[in-house]
């Protein structure tokens, strides 16, 4: 079979098609298993609860003011969110290295 035929040849095609729903995943499976990463969210999800502006400011258009207040909760959930990012992306990384090495083994190269 050449590669032109085999379903696993074209890897980057795939991953793009099916990203959504692998970056859920992970969300879910950090959510699942991850004591900091559950905390973040949940720190960020009150925060953003407590101040409705936060959601104005992300979501929405035209003037806002910010209280010294909304100001400090706004750069502490921003900060928040970062902190839960890096622990997406940290997680796609290794992520990325097992499903490479299943499919380097699925392909015949290793």
């Amino acid at each position: 079979m050449g590669p032109d035929k085999n379903p696993f040849y074209d890897l980057p095609e795939r991953i793009a098609q099916d990203f959504n729903e692998l970056d859920s995943n992970i969300c879910r499976d950090l959510s699942g298993a991850n004591e900091e990463y559950v905390s973040l969210r949940e720190k960020s999800l009150e925060i953003s609860g407590r101040y409705p502006v936060i959601g104005q400011v992300l979501e929405g258009a035209g003037t806002i003011s910010l209280t010294a207040e909304e100001h400090a909760a706004l750069v502490e959930y921003m900060n928040l969110v970062i902190e839960q990012e890096n622990l997406e992306r940290l997680h796609i990384y290794f992520r990325g290295h097992t499903d490479c090495f299943s499919y380097l083994k699925r392909i015949g190269v290793i």
